[in-house]
């Protein structure tokens, strides 16, 4: 069964632009994985810190994988630094 990941990031003030490229280069490296099926990165209109991914694997044991391969390890490393509130990250599935 799919699932589907929703993760919030906060960028500290000045921080942006290093969070958009830490976000662009997480994004094309899941692309690439098997276990994939799409991955976007968001910036919120009204705030421009804010920030927003929103994935979906082909199951549960493919975002695991995700979870501990490396270029998703020094994203969450790099994100941590870059932030001033904590990451939220949310797993769901489809109901409609």
């Amino acid at each position: 069964m799919e699932i589907y990941i929703f993760a919030r990031f906060h960028a500290r003030e000045g921080m942006e632009s290093e969070a958009e490229k830490a976000l662009g280069e997480v994004v094309k490296a899941s692309r690439e994985e098997a276990g994939c099926v799409n991955i976007h990165a968001y910036r919120a209109i009204r705030d421009g810190r804010l920030y927003y991914i929103h994935s979906t694997w082909k199951d549960a044991a493919a975002f695991e994988l995700h979870a501990t391969l490396p270029h998703t390890v020094r994203f969450l490393e790099r994100i941590t630094e870059l932030s001033d509130q904590e990451r939220d990250v949310r797993r769901a599935e489809r109901i409609a």
